[in-house]
């Protein structure tokens, strides 16, 4: 065992360190782009209705 495992924790802990902070920006990653879907969303109905309230009839 080299010094530098000693200091943190072997191999194993790193990597599964490693795999806990991906999972943590994959997981924030997908939040963001449910929001940002969510608002584009809206924002098209919320044109639809815009269209239709100032359509001629």
């Amino acid at each position: 065992m080299t010094e530098d495992d000693q200091d943190h924790g072997g191999a194993g802990q790193r990597s599964a360190a490693q795999q806990e902070k991906w999972k943590a920006k994959g997981v924030a990653l997908r939040a963001f782009f449910y929001i940002a879907g969510t608002h584009v969303f809206a924002a098209f109905v919320m044109l639809l209705f815009y269209l239709g309230e100032h359509a001629q009839k």
